[in-house]
């Protein structure tokens, strides 16, 4: 499943209703264009195919102030809403997405009644233990790989760090939500920036 339905999707929700150029702004500010497949053409694209779908609703305003043609700004429909609430409770869960997915779950999770997401992120953790459970069936990690399964062993370790390593994650951003961080959905007001004015922006690590 692509990310970019739920950033543009959540993005559009945020303002409340915005144009192409805001919601671009948001995405690359939050730096998903280096993690995730949300490039400009890509969001204007999506833009146009969510509008299509009946998940956003199109409104045309006045000429930029540029003077160029129109703006078209969006805002989500019913459906629109039913589509992005899915796709982030999809996003906390799901353990076969791409990383990215996850990450655009995360960025939206504040959307989220707090016992709701602390519910989620504990599924989260429950699929994890299974899969893990899974690969741990006919070999345990505690033993030396035999020799003739040679470097695809190395596989399997793979696995069983990136089951742990998400699990930890999972239960520890659950408690933390627990313990009352951060403000979420129906707790009352909270600022719409991502990070307070004047904070750089998180970068992935240079590869």
């Amino acid at each position: 499943m692509s990310a970019i339905r739920l950033l543009v999707l959540g993005a559009v929700r945020q303002h409340g209703r915005a144009h192409g150029y805001a919601v671009r702004g948001d995405l690359e500010f939050w730096g998903a264009h280096e993690w995730s497949n949300a490039k400009p053409g890509s969001i204007y694209h999506a833009l146009r195919q969510l509008a299509r779908q009946g998940l956003l609703r199109q409104y045309e305003t006045g000429p930029s102030t540029a003077g160029g043609p129109p703006r078209t700004e969006y805002e989500l429909t019913a459906a629109g809403e039913d589509e992005f609430m899915r796709l982030l409770r999809h996003a906390l869960t799901a353990v076969d997405e791409k990383e990215d997915m996850l990450t655009s779950g995360v960025g939206f999770i504040v959307d989220l009644p707090r016992e709701e997401a602390v519910a989620l992120l504990r599924q989260r953790v429950a699929a994890l233990e299974e899969w893990r459970r899974e690969v741990t069936r006919n070999w345990s990690p505690d033993e030396n790989t035999p020799d003739e399964w040679g470097h695809i062993g190395e596989i399997m370790k793979l696995w069983i760090h990136n089951a742990d390593s998400g699990a930890r994650w999972a239960r520890a951003l659950a408690q933390r939500l627990e313990d009352g961080a951060y403000v979420m959905a129906g707790e009352g007001e909270r600022q719409l920036d991502v990070l307070p004015p004047g904070t750089p922006r998180p970068r992935p690590p240079q590869t």
